[in-house]
């Protein structure tokens, strides 16, 4: 597909007729974990492509205060604001991931990379390499499979990503996820990147 067509509109109408296979329904326990043990409470935060925000409800509901969700869908990002109201510890942003600005000490990865258009991978690297603060943290999930669709979602598997990410990151994890959700076990890579 198109890297053109995979736009606002397309992740918008994708929202509006509930087409969201992607969304498990809750957030994915292997991000929970690592969020728990290794971020500390007042870090700053982005989640890309953040969808329904599943994990960005479980952090807030273990103190984390500094969350900041971004989504390129309208219909989406109106209906996350409106849950989230009020909370003083979450900004929600309608952009597209290569025009956004700012700062983090950690990035969470879940089902945004594999949703972008392989040819879009290495701008992805550079993005997130400059929305880190320095030595800040890329961490979150990817699929250690291809799928004989064609996506999204895009697949991938260790070495291509070990070689897309270690230009710009020092590697220091990229390996089979011990606790994916079960449909997807045996099938995804968890990975810590450190800003270089």
């Amino acid at each position: 597909m198109n890297a053109s067509l995979l736009d606002g509109n397309y992740w918008d109408d994708r929202y509006k007729n509930k087409e969201t296979g992607w969304d498990i329904g809750y957030p994915a326990p292997a991000i929970v974990s690592y969020a728990e043990e290794s971020i500390a409470k007042n870090a700053s935060i982005l989640i890309p492509g953040c969808g329904n925000a599943h994990e960005a409800k479980a952090l807030l509901d273990k103190g984390f205060s500094q969350i900041t969700l971004l989504d390129i869908a309208p219909t989406l990002v109106e209906k996350v604001s409106k849950e989230f109201a009020g909370n003083p510890h979450i900004q929600i942003v309608c952009q597209d991931f290569f025009q956004h600005q700012g700062q983090y000490d950690y990035i969470i990865e879940q089902t945004f990379f594999c949703a972008l258009n392989p040819s879009l991978r290495s701008n992805y690297v550079q993005q997130m390499h400059t929305l880190l603060k320095p030595k800040g943290i890329l961490s979150g999930l990817l699929f250690k499979r291809e799928f004989a669709q064609q996506g999204p979602p895009f697949g991938g598997n260790q070495a291509e990503y070990q070689q897309l990410f270690e230009t710009q990151f020092d590697v220091l994890q990229l390996t089979d996820s011990t606790n994916s959700i079960p449909q997807r076990q045996g099938n995804e890579l968890f990975f810590e990147l450190r800003k270089k």
